[in-house]
């Protein structure tokens, strides 16, 4: 998949990864947080259709009541996340659900800001895990 556009593969979709994902006794379940966002991620070594990154957005009625915030809210992270989904790799299967935890709406900056530390901790927490699986087999 080459280019800026999300494709529909790319959308987490599947009520069992999504269960896992949400499961607290899921040790492979991590979370990053970073205001206005907080992330829950997973690789889904299970998946066999798609071996690229898959996510969905969570804006939750509770903190933001209208429904056009919610849309407008969505519509921001997706954006972010679609310009710079580069960050991680593309070629994991990973499951990202970005779950929208301030109670007002964020300007497009501050949600692009917190997508970038999510996808820059996320790459870097992967690293550091193949490095010491790495080290491991020698």
């Amino acid at each position: 998949m080459l280019g800026l556009r999300l494709y529909k593969i790319e959308k987490l979709r599947s009520e069992i990864a999504i269960g896992q994902l949400f499961d607290r006794s899921n040790p492979a379940a991590l979370s990053v947080m970073a205001y206005p966002l907080r992330a829950v991620w997973t690789v889904n070594k299970a998946r066999s259709s798609a071996s690229c990154p898959q996510f969905l957005i969570a804006v939750p009625k509770k903190k933001l009541r209208h429904a056009v915030e919610r849309v407008y809210m969505r519509r921001r992270i997706r954006e972010a996340y679609r310009l710079n989904r580069h960050i991680i790799p593309r070629d994991l299967p990973l499951d990202i659900a970005f779950v929208y935890v301030a109670s007002d709406l964020q300007t497009y900056a501050t949600v692009e800001k917190s997508v970038v530390r999510i996808l820059s901790r996320i790459s870097q927490a992967l690293a550091a895990s193949a490095g010491q699986g790495e080290s491991a087999n020698s």
